[in-house]
Parts: C-alpha cells; structure tokens; sequence
C-alpha cells in the first residue's frame, strides 16, 4: 500500500517557471518607465490599458448615463416637445443644463471622451493578452520542475513497475481527463481549463461589441413619431412623419420605405377590485407593406413591447387615446368642418385635451371672414355633474362619453405662414362667444348639436374613434449589442467558475530497484479542486503502478499515524519521510483514501 499525501501547505516557489503565471493579463506598472516624454507615453498607455482604469471608465460612464435618464432628450421620440415643455418648467437652470449639454448626454463631448477612452483601453487590453494567450495555446505545458515534492499539492510513491511504462500509463490517463499532456525528460507535462481565460477574453470582447453597437446605435440611428386615428395611413417619408430625430449617419433620406395603416385599436381596462381602470389589453390592428409594392400587403398587430418589425425599422406602440368626430355648419346650414379630432390624455383616466380649428368657415354673420376655434375635454366616462371636480373622466375605458366645448371667433393665425401646435388654440387674436350673458361653452353626450350664439350655426358631436401613436424606430446595433451582453455574461460564468490547472507526474528509477513515482499540481487560485483531481489520478495510476509493499510493519503504522498527528498550517497534513529516501514508506494497510489497499480495486 502506498502511502501517498496531497498537501495543501504554501511551499516556497516552484523551481524551473513552474510557477509561470496562469494569466494572460499584463504587467502593470506602478510608475513611469524610461526617460523623457516617450517614458511618460509608455507610462500612460500601460495605465490606460490597466483593469483598474478599465473599471474606472465604466463606473464613469454609467454615471454619465444618469442625466439622460432624468432629463429629457432630443435624441429619444417625442424629445423635442418634452425638452421644451421641461425649459418651460425650470426656466432657470435651462441655460445651465443647455450649455452642460444635459439635453444631449449621449451626443455630448464629456459622454464621447469617456466612451472613447474607454474602447481605447479595451482594446489595447484586448490585442496583447489575445496574442500571448495565442502563444500559451501553441508552446507545450511547462516543463516538471526538479522537486515536485515542494509543490503545494503534491503525491509520492513506491513501485516496482517500469519508470516508462509509469509515465506513458499517467500520460494516457491524463489525457483522457481532458488535459493537454506532453511526455518528455521522463516525465509527463499536463495543464487544463483554458476555457477560463477564453471566458476572460470572450468576456472582454464581448463588452468591446457592447460599446460597439451602442456607438454604432448612436451614429446610425433614428426616430420619428406618428399619431394615428382609426382608418388613417402613412408612407413613412418625412412629409408624414409628425417628428423626427435622425444622426450622422441616418437622415431623412435613409428612412426604410413602407406603408402603415390603423385599421381599428383595442382597449381593455379592469371594470372591477382594487385595480380598477388598470390597462389589461391594447392592441393596434394594423396592414402594412414594405417598399412601393402594394400587393404585398399584410396584417398584423402591434402591442406594447411587440413592436412589428418592418424592413430595418421596428414600429413600436407608445400610446392611446380618443378622437372624437365633430362636424360645424355655418350660418347657412353648410357643413364647413367634419372629422376625427385627437385628444390628448392629461390623466390616468384618459380625461383628454384637444382643440378644433375651423380655417375655412368663411363669412361671419357680420358679412366678414372670420374662423372658428373650439377647445374643451373629452370624458370617455363622465360624471353626473362637474360640481366639485370639474370635467374630468371617472374610467378610462367608454362607458359614458362626453365632449365639452369653448367656442370662439376671430383669426386663428393659420394664415400668417408660422407653424402651429395642432394641440393648443392661440387665443390672442380670438374672442370667446357670448351666450346666455356666460363664456359660450356646452357638455354633449353623443350625437348631441350645440346651436351657437350669434348665428354662427352648430355643432354636433357625431362620434369617437381611437387613435395610436407609434415610434418608428431604427436602431442597426442593438442586434450587436444584445449578442454582446449575453457573451459577456457566458464569458463571466467561464472566468468565475473554471479553474487553470496544471499536472506533473515523474516517474524515475531508483538506483536499488524499484521506481519512485511523484505527481503534483498547480491551481492558478486556491481550491480544493487540484487536491481532487490528483488524488483520482494517484488512484487510477495504481492499476499501472501498485505500490510496493514494505516490511517493516512497525514503520507503517507511525507513517499511518502522522497525518492525524501533524497537522499543517491552514490545515494542510504533512507526513514523515524517512532520510535515506526522501519518500514516505508504505505500509501493508492503510486507512489513506487516496489509494486502495486492494490493488486490484478502486473503490
């Protein structure tokens, strides 16, 4: 029976490089090399390209992406008239914010240096430590060094077996472990788990393509925003679009050519417990076709987070609300306006904002021409009376719709050539109609008319249809940044949870016969693992080299009894070895787990 140890204890270092360094990392400095201004460059380069720095970088540039997600920015859909809403809010601190350019963090200078300096030290960290692990993959595994014994996990052993037949039998066996095993010197050479530094490197990688895509994102990219009231379609040029944010490499002669019409919407709220009025289903019913063929038309729907995917564009929904459809005669009786107009939602419960300009309404009663503006609230559920609330809708879903109305005369500045908000009424050259000695203004429920003062005739309102607004969004690198997060996760996995390690098994012949057999090994971390994996490997190599039984029954129980009875630092156990030899005896039986006391067992 062999009496075989695999201490754990630290050992002075290894002799001839056994003690290479596992990693492909590279060197840092702690200070500048060389002389003069080309020391000061290598300096900054290698502390650039350092983890420490690396890690820096990211923590700063998610700090920088902070501001982007608090404040409004042009480049996201509809940024345009949330930034100017937020300036209109926070007049004072605009400018500061403006000149910051906290409006445009993901376009800014200071976002842009951090980011670049960040693909700069991956990539001079990526580039070296990929060609040296080249070179680790195509040299053979270090060399045994001259004393195995002072390696910290190691194993020693008598045979009467052949030195060669020993190392070709360790050689074999190593391999059909998974090791990458190489005999020579009369000895065997054998290391594993590579897959750990190619997780290090796929890691590394993979961020790199991460920052690439967003970049790539960012520099050909863009958005444009469309509302659209049930039975309406649009060409996706940007004459159709309502607004849209495009980049350097992405204008208003690169958006994808398709047709998109909303054939009808769905809503669905709860009607009942404590979530009452909680959205449990929108859906948009669209067709569209991509390029001009319109043969190739199809159906599909949109929801939210399921956007329709349409050439290299992606439509997604963003929101909802009502258009009520109202119609205005004049005094004549003639019908000078009739169509679905959009309310905006202002709450939860969908109470909605909207205006009516009539343009053409043409002579007034005082033989002049005049326009027509009304503005009001829509209510798709409205209470029985206003007294206490004021016009607001109870349930966002349909269950009691409602339209209240302002009317007013005068000149609407549509003709002036300015643009306009199609969602506000410029009041400054108009004047509310007078009735009944009050402001003119009427609450109708559907199919209702509202006769206006003065003879400027009626209004009536007729219906309501829902409307949607989508984001059309091409963004080319988020397919690479996706592919990128979901490597760097696989390549943490493997870098955290596969270990490097390397085996030596010498095999030699002892000068009174007999062949001493040593193994040992070498993890590039503490762990258990290495200890495992050697004391199987002891246990296998018996078949093809049992130990020899010694003589001296008296001996083998002291050597049997010195691991219990000495116990190492960190608890590693050590063995007494004989001076004459060098190499611990082996006893008739043995309690050591490590090799059987039958040799023709290994269990």
């Amino acid at each position: 029976m062999s009496n075989t140890t695999t201490e754990t204890e630290q050992p002075p270092a290894p002799e001839d490089g056994a003690a290479e360094r596992l990693s492909t990392a590279p060197v840092e400095s702690d200070g500048p090399t060389g002389i003069g201004a080309f020391g000061w460059a290598r300096w900054m380069w290698r502390q650039l390209t350092s983890m420490r720095v690396a890690l820096i970088l990211l923590f700063l540039l998610s700090l920088a992406a902070i501001p982007g997600s608090l404040i409004p920015q042009y480049q996201n859909g509809q940024g345009q008239l949330k930034v100017e809403a937020w300036k209109a809010r926070h007049a004072t601190v605009a400018p500061v914010y403006e000149k910051l350019q906290l409006f445009d963090v993901y376009s800014s200078v200071w976002f842009s240096a951090i980011y670049i300096l960040l693909f700069v030290s991956l990539a001079g960290c990526i580039v070296p430590r990929t060609w040296q692990f080249v070179g680790v993959l195509r040299s053979q595994p270090p060399a045994a060094p001259r004393n195995l014994t002072r390696m910290p996990v190691h194993a020693v052993w008598r045979t009467e077996a052949d030195a060669d037949r020993v190392n070709a039998a360790a050689h074999r066996l190593l391999r059909k472990r998974g090791f990458r095993a190489h005999l020579s010197g009369g000895a065997v050479a054998a290391e594993k788990g590579y897959l750990r530094e190619v997780g290090n490197l796929l890691f590394h990688l993979s961020l790199f393509a991460l920052l690439g895509g967003f970049a790539w994102a960012s520099l050909a990219s863009g958005t444009g925003g469309k509302l659209m009231v049930e039975g309406e379609g649009y060409s996706n040029t940007i004459t159709q679009l309502d607004d849209f944010n495009g980049t350097r490499f992405y204008g208003n002669q690169d958006l994808d050519p398709f047709y998109l019409k909303l054939n009808g919407f769905t809503s669905k709220f709860q009607t009942k417990g404590d979530q009452i009025g909680a959205a449990r289903q929108f859906t948009a019913n669209v067709e569209y076709y991509a390029g001009g063929d319109e043969s190739k038309l199809k159906k599909s729907t949109i929801e939210v987070n399921h956007p329709l995917e349409i050439g290299g564009s992606k439509v997604y929904l963003i929101g909802h609300g009502y258009a009520p459809v109202i119609s205005v005669k004049n005094g004549k009786g003639d019908v000078v306006y009739r169509g679905a107009v959009p309310f905006l939602p202002q709450d939860g419960n969908l109470t909605s904002t909207g205006v009516v300009k009539v343009s053409d309404y043409g002579l007034g009663p005082d033989g002049n021409k005049t326009q027509l503006g009304f503005s009001g609230f829509f209510l798709p559920t409205a209470p029985l009376s206003f007294e206490g609330t004021g016009p607001v809708s109870l349930f966002p879903g349909d269950a009691a719709p409602e339209l209240v109305l302002n009317a007013f005369s005068g000149d609407l500045g549509t003709d002036s050539g300015l643009p306009q908000n199609v969602y506000q009424l410029n009041t400054r050259k108009l004047t509310q109609l007078v009735q009944d000695g009050e402001p003119a203004k009427a609450r109708l429920k559907l199919g209702e008319g509202w006769t206006l003062p003065d003879g400027y005739g009626s209004v009536t309102f007729e219906g309501y249809k829902q409307w949607a607004s989508f984001n059309v969004s091409h963004r080319p690198g988020n397919a690479i940044a996706l592919a990128g997060g979901v490597l760097a996760i696989l390549g943490l996995i493997g870098s955290l949870f596969i270990q490097r390690r390397r085996i030596w098994v010498r095999a030699v012949a002892l000068p009174g016969g007999g062949t001493q057999v040593e193994l040992a090994g070498l993890a590039r971390s503490e762990s258990a693992k290495i200890a495992e994996e050697l004391a199987e490997l002891a246990v296998d190599l018996q078949d093809d080299a049992p130990a020899s039984e010694e003589e001296d029954d008296a001996a083998a129980s002291e050597e049997d009894a010195a691991p219990a009875a000495s116990e190492g630092e960190g608890g590693a156990t050590e063995t007494d070895v004989p001076e004459e030899t060098g190499v611990p005896t082996a006893p008739e039986a043995s309690s050591d787990p490590a090799v059987p006391a039958d040799q023709k067992s290994k269990e």
